[in-house]
């Protein structure tokens, strides 16, 4: 009966001891260039469809007539910063720079963006809801800048449940 070490290998940094080498490059998803189960996992859709939404609202409120410079303009500002970092969070998933670079804490980085992000996000949809009079365009760029804010909810909610319950049951273990 052997009570030897065994090494379960998990996504999740834990503290303890590295997997030894042979292990580490058996596993043939490492190697990989890009991360094909991201762009099929929750996260992965849900980026996609916020960027799509923000896309939508952004190219709504463009190609409608404007009454209010300001408000509208604040409004495509703030969708395509979040577009942007959107994208480029993604973009860090897809291609695993996580792992290259990890001096950055990646799941607190991507919470401050939902954050922040959501928060200007919200305050940009209900000025442009509340500036639209009526124009369809506007209307239906206010209403999918609401849906991109719902869904960057849910993924700051899944990427504080994910960093901060990992951190706190990796603590005691």
């Amino acid at each position: 009966m052997s009570h030897g070490a065994r090494v379960i290998r998990t996504g999740v940094s834990s503290g303890g001891p590295a997997a030894p080498p042979a292990a580490a490059s058996s596993a043939g998803s490492d190697a990989e260039l890009m991360d094909g189960a991201y762009f099929r996992s929750c996260a992965g859709m849900l980026k996609v469809a916020q960027m799509i939404s923000l896309l939508i609202g952004f190219i709504s409120v463009n190609s409608s007539p404007w009454t209010d410079n300001s408000a509208y303009s604040y409004f495509q500002i703030v969708t395509m910063c979040d577009l942007v970092m959107i994208l480029f969070f993604y973009i860090i998933h897809i291609f695993r720079i996580y792992r290259k670079l990890t001096c950055v804490s990646w799941p607190l980085a991507e919470f401050l963006h939902y954050l922040i992000g959501t928060i200007l996000l919200l305050i940009a949809s209900i000025v442009a809801a509340s500036k639209s009079y009526n124009l369809t365009g506007l209307v239906a760029g206010a209403t999918f800048g609401f849906l991109a804010t719902i869904l960057c909810v849910l993924s700051m909610w899944s990427s504080y449940k994910v960093s901060c319950i990992t951190q706190s049951s990796s603590k005691y273990h």
